[in-house]
């Protein structure tokens, strides 16, 4: 062992030149991470996708992200990025507030600010304006537009995107509901959203939070002593064997002159005759 201790002093100065090398090198190593990076990085950052990225993370959900009623004309930067609006967004509302002008309406909100349909939905019912302008509606031609309705969408344009945003209608419902409508032609009532099978009382009232009947179709009435009973089995309510029933009546009594002799057809929907007057004729 101790031949491999032994050294003449030739060894010794190369193996004390040799520590002295490693640790002069080990020095310039922890120095040069310490020094400030000054060349040019192969990574960018693209800023306005990184802007959209950090909208959609900070996009509020109502059912993780408590709101409470605000006055949109008064929005910070903080507020309104915390709620899922880009920079862009802010800055045309914060310059239409150096004017000196005011939005007195979700509708108006949008306009100024060009924020999503998606967006103003989630944060239009939290909007708080003045009582003055609450009490005073925005006239577009002939039509009323109120802060409610600017706010609420017409269930008779909604895709099946807008109602999968209410909880409890999924894609299936989604589609069962805009061929529900497509079949009517069009809502005439509210109160026909319960009418799609499958669609739980419960979930129909969360919809009615965001969608309504604005503007109702004219629908053609279905003349029920001149059409046939395929014409008849064409509206959702009536089965083509209620129809064909419907028909037989006609012909035994040459005409049918009241609703209430439809009422006796066996297997006639009672329960919907309210909604069925809205689409036939006598």
């Amino acid at each position: 062992m101790k031949s491999h201790f032994k050294f003449n002093k030739q060894e010794r100065s190369g193996i004390f030149f040799l520590l002295l090398i490693i640790v002069i090198l080990q020095g310039a190593y922890f120095y040069a991470k310490t020094l400030p990076f000054k060349g040019s990085s192969a990574l960018t950052i693209n800023e306005m996708e990184q802007t959209r990225l950090d909208s959609l993370k900070s996009l509020p959900n109502p059912e993780s992200f408590k709101l409470f009623p605000f006055n949109p004309n008064y929005l910070s930067d903080h507020k309104g990025y915390t709620l899922g609006m880009s920079t862009l967004e802010i800055d045309r509302l914060l310059a239409f507030r150096k004017q000196n002008k005011y939005v007195n309406s979700p509708k108006e909100f949008q306009k100024v600010t060009l924020v999503s349909d998606s967006l103003l939905s989630i944060l239009s019912p939290y909007f708080k304006f003045p009582e003055w302008s609450r009490r005073s509606a925005s006239r577009k031609g002939n039509v009323l537009v109120n802060d409610r309705e600017a706010s609420i969408q017409d269930l008779n344009q909604v895709t099946a995107e807008d109602l999968m945003r209410i909880n409890g209608i999924g894609k299936t419902l989604s589609k069962r509901i805009i061929k529900f409508r497509d079949r009517l032609g069009g809502f005439l009532l509210d109160d026909q959203l319960y009418d799609v099978y499958g669609l739980e009382p419960q979930v129909v009232k969360r919809a009615f939070k965001k969608f309504r009947v604005l503007h109702p179709p004219k629908i053609e009435k279905i003349d029920i002593n001149k059409a046939t009973a395929e014409e008849i089995s064409r509206l959702v309510y009536i089965s083509r064997k209620v129809a064909e029933d419907i028909v037989t009546l006609r012909n035994e009594n040459g005409r049918i002159g009241s609703y209430e002799e439809l009422f006796n057809i066996n297997g006639f929907p009672i329960n919907k005759k309210d909604r069925i007057k809205l689409y036939l004729s006598l």
